[in-house]
């Protein structure tokens, strides 16, 4: 996109030398300075605008418009820049803060990791990629055993900071593709991309023990109940996925709790 935005800068240019002083084409100049700075950033913007203000001051002189001041083109120039500028800042940042909202509206705001929504899209991508190229996935349901006595004896800060503890735990003990989920409450998914159910062990075990391991150092009396189930054969839906791990998970906390469940549906 940078290329073409200095491209139509040049193209600009030739325009206006060819219609001469009478005809200005500066407004237009807006529309490459606005593509590059959506696209590439705010430094990109700013390359053409100056690319800009420069190539309409050499169509202008070329064009052989007379001024009663020789610094009179070289001020306009200035100025069309300094407007070009302003609005690549004005875009840029318009950018961001849409791209940050974009991201907000993915994320649980407690946790930093993917929402209930965002999960829903990605294991719906992963069932479609599965569908494809009929690989297996495993999606483990973790569900947080005597949370609520934390949030009692020590306070929801408390409750919540380990919350974030599972979540950090989480993510850095897992692939950048794999996906962790706060789903609700003390309730987390992790789906797990191209992961067999002897992969998918060897990790939840792994995990546990690191998270249970933790908990013990903050003196935290809660373990993991987790229900994990790896599709052989693609599911028809999300809601499926979820409500298989589901059921897997509260059948180990109907058992004792503190233990991982394990199915394959092929």
């Amino acid at each position: 996109m940078l290329l073409i935005s200095f491209l139509l800068v040049m193209l600009l240019g030739v325009l206006d030398y060819w219609t001469g002083f009478e005809i200005s084409f500066s407004f237009f100049y807006l529309i490459p300075v606005s593509l590059a700075a959506w696209t590439a950033g705010r430094r990109a913007g700013v390359l053409v605008s100056i690319e800009s203000a420069a190539v309409w001051l050499i169509a202008n002189q070329l064009s052989g418009q007379q001024f009663s001041n020789v610094l009179i083109p070289f001020w306009n120039a200035v100025m069309r820049m300094g407007i070009f500028i302003f609005a690549t800042f004005l875009l840029a940042e318009l950018r961001r803060l849409l791209n940050t909202e974009k991201i907000l509206a993915r994320t649980d705001f407690l946790t930093g990791v993917l929402n209930s929504r965002a999960f829903y899209e990605t294991a719906n991508q992963e069932i479609q990629r599965a569908q494809r190229y009929l690989s297996p996935f495993t999606l483990a349901y973790i569900d947080l055993d005597c949370f609520k006595d934390i949030n009692d004896r020590f306070g929801h800060s408390v409750g919540d900071k380990l919350l974030r503890v599972l979540a950090n735990n989480l993510t850095r003990n897992t692939r950048n593709l794999d996906a962790v989920a706060r789903i609700g409450g003390d309730e987390f998914a992790l789906l797990l991309p191209q992961t067999s159910q002897k992969a998918a062990q060897s990790l939840l075990t792994r995990l546990q023990a690191l998270v249970l391991d933790e908990m013990q150092q903050n003196q935290w009396a809660v373990t993991l109940s987790i229900g994990a189930i790896t599709f052989v054969k693609p599911p028809e839906s999300v809601d499926e996925i979820l409500r298989t791990a589901d059921q897997l998970m509260y059948d180990v906390k109907h058992n004792g709790k503190n233990a991982i469940g394990y199915a394959s549906s092929a």
